[in-house]
């Protein structure tokens, strides 16, 4: 792409970046519904990346609208979270509840991401009048930000559930820990 002198041409660039973005999720949702334990994980990423194809064909259809065809450039945004994936997966043996939480993470940093990029692009569809693009760019945003909601209220039941049942170096629960600190602010105020 030649030099952005314009809000036009920015947004036709950052529209090509999501572009890039979506298809290169909707190849990797599969790989993640497949690598989580946790089956309302898989779940949710078997239904994310049902919606992500939807992403796309919006996507393609704002091209449309533009009179473009739809074209991807590279998003360096998500390949560092896609790279950051691959490497801690690559790097690591973690057990099923650690590679969960790890993947619910990595999921947030993507939804997070999209949710920026597509309120930019709503933002200037707004500017540029373009209606049409308004309207299939916010379809867009707002599963994106349901998805996001769907996967931070799963992360937050694993991590209950990792640390309800995890016991420190000295076999003690945190129940136990807890107790301690009462007591021992109880001796304290005597």
């Amino acid at each position: 792409m030649s030099q952005v002198r314009s809000t036009k041409q920015l947004f036709k660039h950052e529209l090509q970046d999501m572009y890039y973005a979506e298809k290169s999720l909707a190849t990797t949702l599969p790989k993640l519904a497949q690598e989580a334990s946790d089956t309302e994980l898989t779940r949710a990423f078997t239904a994310h990346q049902k919606e992500t194809e939807k992403h796309v064909a919006n996507l393609e259809k704002v091209f449309e609208h533009l009179g473009q065809s739809a074209q991807a450039h590279p998003c360096p945004g998500i390949d560092g979270i896609k790279k950051e994936h691959d490497d801690f997966m690559r790097e690591n043996d973690p057990t099923p509840k650690m590679r969960d939480a790890f993947l619910t993470g990595a999921a947030a940093r993507a939804e997070h991401y999209e949710i920026a990029a597509y309120t930019g692009l709503v933002n200037q569809a707004r500017a540029l009048g373009e209606r049409d693009a308004v309207e299939l760019l916010q379809q867009n945003l707002k599963q994106e930000k349901e998805a996001l909601k769907k996967v931070e209220t799963i992360s937050k039941r694993l991590l209950k559930a990792s640390n309800g049942t995890s016991r420190s170096k000295n076999g003690s629960s945190r129940s136990r820990k807890a107790g301690s600190r009462t007591r021992a602010k109880a001796g304290a105020s005597r």
